[in-house]
C-alpha cells in the first residue's frame, strides 16, 4: 500500500503544468509507467491519485447499488473531471483548466501527502484552511479516534 508523506509548494506555469517535485516522485517510483488520476475534492481542491489506487476506487464504485438515486448522484458528482496524468519527458503533469478552475487554482500550489492520495490546493485556500485549526485539536483527535479502541475492543 502506498503511504505518501509531506507537503510540498509548487507552482503552475501558464500552460497549467507543474512539475511533481523530486521528494514526491521518489515516493512513487512506477509513476512514469503507471501515471496519475486528478480528480476534484470534497472541498475546494484537487486530489492526485496513484492509478492503482484510483483502480481501486473505481472498482469499490462498481460494488455500490446502482439502482438507488442517491448512488449515482455520488458517482457523478465524485467521477466529475477525472482526467488521467502521466509526467512529460520534463517531469511534469498537465492539469486540466476545468479543474484548475472548479478549485480556485492559478498559479502556487500545495501539495498536501494523505496516505495513499496527494490533495492539491490553492495555496492561499490551503493556508486559509489551516489557519482555522479547530481551538481544541486535542478534543477533535479524541473525538475521532478515541472510540478506535473501544471498537477494536468489541466495546
Amino acid at each position: 500500500m502506498v503511504q505518501l508523506l509531506g507537503e510540498f509548494d509548487c507552482k503552475l506555469d501558464a500552460k497549467g503544468r507543474m512539475m511533481v517535485p523530486s521528494g514526491l516522485k521518489k515516493q512513487l517510483p512506477n509513476v512514469d509507467q503507471e501515471g496519475l488520476v486528478v480528480n476534484r475534492g470534497f472541498e475546494k481542491h484537487l486530489v492526485i491519485y496513484p492509478r492503482k489506487v484510483w483502480e481501486d476506487i473505481v472498482t469499490e464504485l462498481s460494488k455500490l447499488n446502482q439502482f438507488e438515486a442517491k448512488t449515482r448522484e455520488f458517482i457523478r458528482f465524485f467521477t466529475r473531471g477525472a482526467t488521467e496524468l502521466t509526467l512529460d519527458s520534463a517531469g511534469r503533469v498537465n492539469l486540466p483548466k476545468s479543474l484548475l478552475e472548479y478549485a480556485g487554482i492559478e498559479s502556487e500550489v500545495v501539495l498536501a501527502c494523505q496516505f495513499n492520495k496527494i490533495e492539491l490546493w490553492s495555496k492561499s485556500a490551503y493556508d486559509n484552511f489551516m489557519d482555522s485549526e479547530p481551538e481544541d485539536f486535542a478534543r477533535l483527535a479524541e473525538e475521532v479516534m478515541g472510540n478506535k479502541r473501544k471498537v477494536e475492543d468489541g466495546e
